[in-house]
């Protein structure tokens, strides 16, 4: 090919790469093809579904482009960009997963040692890895979503709760000085107060969202009703506190005040016992979520800790977990669940009540 016809060939490749428009639109993935017969929903068998798989969050992926590649490809070809090796934007290990009022999903990284945002509005996914001018994450664990659209984030090894804006800019630091290593988070909007789970010093504390200031722990050490030992993940509903007290294998449900109420859960080895008992949620439904990551299960009970439903198992397919961390009860009977060692939020469906 002479010089002449090789810029007639550029020129032709910039005019239709010119008008093209790179348009991305966020999905969650694809249902998967049931080749088995064998399709994601619970209850199995012949009863009624109550869940449906719906679909992944994993990464980039989520926001693919609409335009071919092709003429991007011939022109990069021509340039010699070909051989640009570029490593994708995914989720690697992730632990905490919340959805905010406006429907973005916010996902802690701690592999990452990121929070990514998955934000149908936006035309790809952020990565926020700071948490002030200088510094970076750690080991970044709960989230809890804000009024204003930003999110609170723990950094389990700085120790301290992390104030992100809607833009992912960092804005404060709360509990520098009185955290040890705080997880699990929640945000109370009538009150403006800040519930961690200090899985260290086995306390929630609380902390006055507005100042900083620490107010009042609730548990402490030990194996009695109110004691924790190790919590890790919380959910604030109807005024409750839900508390996965992990290494007493159970789950304690406090008032706002930290009057302990009542608790479930217990060891065993049957699907529905409670050996390592990590993220917590409660929807409007009345129904509580709560993930046994020990069995790779997602627990579904009522209010008074009865067990309803398992989902999951361990594996590596669509309704499948390996090592689960976080769940959250979002709008619409929305689930979703950090699988962790499968690097993906897994989003589940609620179909409707009579479980």
């Amino acid at each position: 090919m002479n010089r002449h016809a090789i810029l007639l060939l550029c020129v032709l490749v910039l005019t239709v790469t010119g008008c093209a428009q790179t348009k991305h639109e966020f999905r969650i993935s694809e249902l998967p093809d049931s080749r088995d017969g064998d399709w994601p929903v619970w209850p199995k068998g012949n009863q009624v579904p109550r869940f449906v798989y719906v679909g992944d969050l994993t990464g980039e992926q989520n926001y693919p482009a609409a335009e071919s590649a092709d003429a991007q490809g011939v022109l990069a070809w021509l340039v010699g960009l070909g051989q640009e090796i570029t490593e994708p934007v995914v989720l690697r290990r992730p632990q905490g997963v919340a959805e905010d009022e406006r429907g973005k999903i916010w996902v802690s990284d701690v592999s990452r040692q990121a929070v990514f945002l998955f934000d149908p509005l936006a035309t790809e996914l952020q990565v926020f890895d700071l948490i002030d001018e200088h510094r970076q994450f750690l080991a970044p664990v709960g989230l809890a979503p804000l009024p204003d659209g930003g999110v609170l984030v723990s950094d389990a090894e700085l120790g301290v709760v992390v104030d992100l804006g809607p833009d992912g800019s960092p804005r404060r630091l709360l509990g520098s000085d009185f955290l040890d290593r705080p997880t699990g988070l929640a945000y109370e909007d009538e009150t403006g107060h800040v519930f961690v789970a200090d899985t260290r010093a086995n306390e929630i504390k609380v902390i006055d969202g507005a100042d900083g200031r620490f107010l009042y722990a609730i548990g402490g050490e030990g194996e009695d009703a109110g004691q924790l030992n190790a919590p890790t993940y919380l959910a604030l509903s109807g005024g409750r506190i839900y508390v996965t007290d992990t290494l007493n294998a159970r789950v304690q449900i406090f008032d706002k005040d930290g009057k302990f109420l009542s608790q479930f859960g217990e060891r065993g080895l049957y699907i529905g016992n409670l050996s390592r008992p990590k993220g917590v949620a409660a929807s409007d439904d009345g129904l509580v979520y709560v993930v046994e990551s020990f069995f790779d299960h997602l627990l579904v009970f009522d209010q008074t800790g009865r067990l309803l439903l398992p989902i999951g198992g361990t594996g590596h397919r669509p309704g499948q977990f390996y090592l689960p961390s976080g769940v959250w009860a979002g709008s619409g009977g929305r689930v979703y669940v950090s699988d962790m060692f499968n690097g993906r939020v897994a989003v589940l469906q609620f179909l409707g009540s009579g479980l």
